[in-house]
Parts: structure tokens; sequence; C-alpha cells
């Protein structure tokens, strides 16, 4: 924060201030909003002219001005206001800006102005790409509207300082806000450009070389790639604007768009701005015939030029020959050394294999060995006798094999049709219930229109209700007594509101008592005996957490399981099946839960 103002100098405005003050206590995410005050400071219409240039003067001098500008650069998803605040703000900024007379010009003109063109020029860069990334018809017309008051304060702002505009037309923004395929924000993009050229018609000629054919060469583009007369309109009447106030500008049109008069008068003829398109044809045509002459010396000059070029080439490429045959040998060595890399890895693999199939020979031959052996020892009347048990285990081991595979097989292939089967047992039955119950419902009986009255029945109808009236009188009631029945029926209402409020309130303390009971209870029931009886279910005793916490977990349990159900069971009550808990239940069971409290109210 900037320091005070001395006491020889005027004091400052008690609201700036005030507001300077808050914003300097307030947190980051409140200050945005507390900024938005300035606009109702600067816009008070009894101000005079001298009075504002002193807000403003205090604006500035407390730093208010420089919160407003990095606010810009802040996220605008977390302020107050969004994409709106900011826009606002960028008009506070430029309105601050505009009719300041600080006491340090250098670092005013030179680092605060240019900084703020930078940022304002940067939130029109987000806004314009949030405007082309929305799709809702309303949130397009917002961000149209914001882009729009940031464009204004922009014109604004270079219009109070004139030596901006120079500044806004270097500006790396600018040129990517102005080279865009969107018509809304190009035509909003090339009104500045036409302000600026208002404001200061020699800009073209103080920025540099790159700047300006960036700057042309986007407004040719549009002429030539969009069929839309609005933006065909705005493009046109900037070149005419830019051929008026600078001949050598009209040179350069000539000279570097040599299709420019063909594309405008084949193109954009008879789209309702033919009086401007005529008056940069007739300056293009103007400047064509004068420069006839330069135009066959420059075509000459291309014709040497061209020449010395394609001998550069031509040598350069000569040059490249023993270059291009070493590349060739060592594309043609690294491709066989990668041939015979795969035959390496191909011989390996064999080798592999042949290995993997003589260890399978040789745990083959060791198992025929150690069969053998145990020949061996077996007697020999019990050899049949052993081999007959061997083959068996082995044929019982393959064929358990062979049919928990047959069986897994089966079972992938008929697992999705047996939950189809299962889905559609289930909507049967479910579809069954509902038509049993509707064939069970009575027929609604026909409407039947109530028979009218007749001519006669509607007159004694009526002489009825003349002499009822006559016979009883409305009874008119004095102002006294409607104002006494008002002030009873006040009281009356008070005192039922007050007696329903205790009611209320000894109903909440009886089910609380009564779920403390149903806690208890429940706690004495599952209770083990004296003999079996530990520390730890003494503790359940002597402390109201656990048990609290024990229904609570019961309670949440029963409403997961509630919840899991699947759909079909809640259709409705035709399709509750004999399991399932009713929801009564499970307020019943919620009701129990004892939360503990005051016990008096």
């Amino acid at each position: 924060m900037a320091n005070a103002p001395s006491a020889g100098v005027a004091a400052a405005d008690p609201r700036v201030l005030a507001l300077a003050a808050q914003v300097t206590e307030s947190r980051e995410q409140d200050i945005p909003l507390l900024l938005l005050k300035l606009k109702g400071i600067l816009n008070n219409a009894s101000l005079g002219c001298e009075e504002s240039k002193k807000i403003k003067q205090d604006i500035y001098d407390y730093d208010l001005t420089q919160y407003c500008m990095l606010v810009l650069r802040q996220d605008h998803f977390r302020l107050h206001g969004g994409w709106a605040t900011a826009a606002q703000l960028a008009e506070i900024l430029s309105h601050c800006c505009v009719g300041l007379e600080v006491k340090d010009p250098e670092e005013f003109y030179k680092k605060f102005l240019p900084s703020a063109v930078d940022n304002l020029l940067f939130l029109g860069r987000r806004l314009q790409a949030r405007f082309i990334r929305a799709t809702k018809d309303e949130e397009k017309q917002d961000f149209l509207r914001w882009f729009q008051t940031v464009a204004d304060a922009i014109c604004w702002l270079f219009g109070g300082h004139i030596q901006l505009a120079t500044c806004v037309l270097q500006n790396d923004h600018f040129l990517r806000l102005l080279i865009t395929d969107d018509v809304e924000t190009a035509i909003i993009m090339m009104s500045i450009l036409h302000n600026i050229l208002r404001v200061n018609s020699s800009v073209l000629l103080e920025v540099d070389e790159e700047t300006l054919h960036s700057v042309l060469d986007e407004l040719v583009y549009k002429l030539s790639a969009t069929a839309n007369p609005a933006v065909g309109s705005a493009a046109t009447k900037l070149l005419l604007l830019v051929a008026k106030f600078c001949k050598q500008l009209v040179k350069l049109l000539a000279a570097r768009y040599k299709g420019l008069k063909e594309l405008l008068s084949r193109q954009w003829t008879g789209k309702g701005f033919d009086r401007d398109l005529s008056q940069l044809l007739d300056l293009l045509y103007l400047e064509q015939s004068s420069g006839k002459g330069e135009m066959q010396r420059q075509h000459q000059a291309a014709c040497v030029i061209q020449a010395m070029w394609r001998g550069f080439q031509t040598r350069k490429r000569l040059k490249k020959l023993p270059q291009a045959v070493t590349t060739l040998q060592r594309s043609f060595r690294t491709k066989r050394e990668q041939e015979l890399q795969h035959l390496q890895e191909k011989k390996e693999d064999e080798a592999l294999k042949l290995q993997m199939q003589l260890q399978r020979q040789r745990a083959m031959r060791l198992f025929h060995e150690r069969q053998l052996a145990l020949l061996e020892i077996v007697h020999a009347s019990q050899v049949n006798k052993y081999m007959e048990e061997m083959e068996g285990k082995s044929a019982l081991t393959i064929q358990r094999f062979w049919r928990g595979y047959k069986a897994r097989r089966n079972f992938h292939q008929q697992r999705q049709s047996l939950k189809e089967h299962k889905a559609a047992i289930v909507i049967q039955r479910a579809a069954c219930k509902f038509l049993e119950k509707r064939r069970r419902r009575r027929a609604l009986r026909p409407w039947k229109d109530p028979k009218g009255l007749t001519d006669e029945q509607r007159l004694a109808l009526q002489q009825k209700v003349d002499d009822y009236i006559k016979l009883h009188p409305a009874s008119q009631m004095s102002e006294e007594r409607s104002k006494e029945l008002h002030m009873q029926a006040q009281e009356k209402l008070a005192q039922f509101l007050l007696r329903s409020k205790l009611d209320e309130r000894a109903a909440q303390r009886r089910e609380m008592l009564l779920a403390q009971v149903n806690t208890d209870v429940e706690l004495l029931m599952n209770a083990p005996g004296f003999t079996e009886i530990t520390e730890k279910d003494l503790a359940v005793f002597m402390s109201r957490s656990v048990p609290v916490a024990t229904k609570a977990r019961q309670s949440h349990n029963t409403m997961l399981k509630y919840t899991h159900w699947p759909w079909w069971k809640k259709l409705g009550d035709e399709f509750v099946e004999d399991d399932v808990i009713a929801d009564d239940a499970v307020n019943a069971e919620l009701r129990t839960l004892f939360i503990g409290g005051r016990k008096s109210f």
C-alpha cells in the first residue's frame, strides 16, 4: 500500500481512504468485490472536474489501480462474480487512468500504462477463447458482452493517452486477438483497430515493419477467406482508412498484394458497402498506373534474383552429393547390422528350444529309471497289481483334468445365457404379479354427466335464494369490533404456536428416552452371564459412546443393505419378496438409535 498524502497536501477522499483500508485488511478472494465500489465513487454525478481528478489521484496514490490491474491476471473461476467482475474491473481501471495527473510521470507512462494495456489484452484473449469454446447460446452472449466491455475499456484508455496506440498495436496479445476466424470477436477487434487509426493516423508508420505486415496480412486474409458481409465491410473500411492516411501504405498494398484489386472487385461487389469499396479500388488503380515503370524494373530485378538463386541452389546440391552418398552407405550398414542381429536372435531361440527338448528327454529318462528301480524293489507277484493301480490313478487324473477343463469351457459358454435366463424369469415374475393385481382391481364406473337444470327449476332456485337473503340480512361489523376480533385471533394463534412448540419438544424428548431405553434393553438382552463377563463387556455398560456406536453401526449396515437391493425389488409393493426389509422396518431401526444429548429442554 502506498504511503498516505502528507499534511501539506489536501486530505484524501474519505470513501477512497476507507476502501483502501478494507482492501488492506481483507482476504485475497474478497478484494475484487471491494474494488467494484470504485465504480460508484467515480460515477458520482455531483463530482466536478477538479474533484474527479483529485479522486483519481487518491485512488492511484493508495495503489487501488495497481490492485485492479493485478486482479485481471488472476484465475477468474475463483473470483466472486467470475468473468463479469473481471470485465467491470477492466472498465474501472481504464476510467481511473484517463484524466489522471501523477507526480511521477515517467513511471506512470513507461511502466504502469503499458502493463495495464498488456493485462487488458490478456483478459480479452481469455474471454475470446472461452466465447469460442462455449456451446450454450446464453453463455456465448455473456462472454461476448464481457469481451465488448474489455474492448471499450482498451479504446477508452488509448483515447485518453494517444501514445498508447503504438503500444497496443505492437502488443503480441493484440495480434493474436486479431488473428481469429470467429466473426463476432473479429469485428470487435477491427473496430478497436479503426479507433486506433482515428486517434493516431500515423501509428502504422511508427510501428516496426513486421507488425505492420502482420496487420495488413490479416486484413487481406479476412477479405479472401470469408464471405461474411460484416467482416468484409469492416476490413474494407480499415484498408480505405489506411490508404487515405498515408500514400506510402498505398504503395505497399499495391506491391505486396498483387491480386487485391481483382479480389475486391470480383468477390465483394454488391455486398452493401460499394461506396467504400469503390474508393479503395480507385486508390489502388491510381497507384498502379503511376508505378507501371517501377513494376517493370522490379520485374527485371526479380528475374536476376531468381537466376542467382537457382544457380546457388544447384551449386548447393552438388556440394551435398558426397554427404548423400555417405548417408546412403550409413543406412545400408545399419540395415545389414539389423539383419545380422535378427539372425543371431533366431539362432539363440533355436538353441534354447533344443536345450529345452534335451532337458525334457533327460527328465523322462530319469523318470523311467526311477520306475525301473521301484519295480526291482516291489515283489514279482505284486508288479501287475502295482501297474494296474498306477494306470488307474493315471487314468483318473487325466479324466479329472479333462472333465474340469470341459466343465469350465461349457460354463464360460453358457454363463451369459444363464444370466439372461435368470433375468427373464425375474422380469416375467414381476410382470405376472403386476398383471394379476390389475385384474383384481374393480373396473371403474363410466363417467355420467350431471343432469342440467330446466328454466323452471332455475327460476324456483333463484326465488329460494332471494327469500333466504331477505330473511337473513348480512350483519355489518364496526371497525372497533373487527380490530378486537383480530387481536383475539392473534392471541389464540400465538398460544397455539407456543403450545405446539412445547408439544414438539416433549415428543422429541420422549423419542430420545425411548431410543435410550431400547438401546439399554438390547444391551441387557445380549449381555453375557456373570460367570462369562469380561472387562471389555463391563466397559460397554460404563460408557454411553460404545452402545451408541454399536447401534449406529447396525443401523448403517441396515441402510447399506437397503441401498444395495436390485432394481426389481424397488418397483412397488407388488414386487417385494419375502426376504426384503420394508421401509418401515428400516425407519424403525433408525429410530431406535439413541443420540446422546441434554435430557431437559
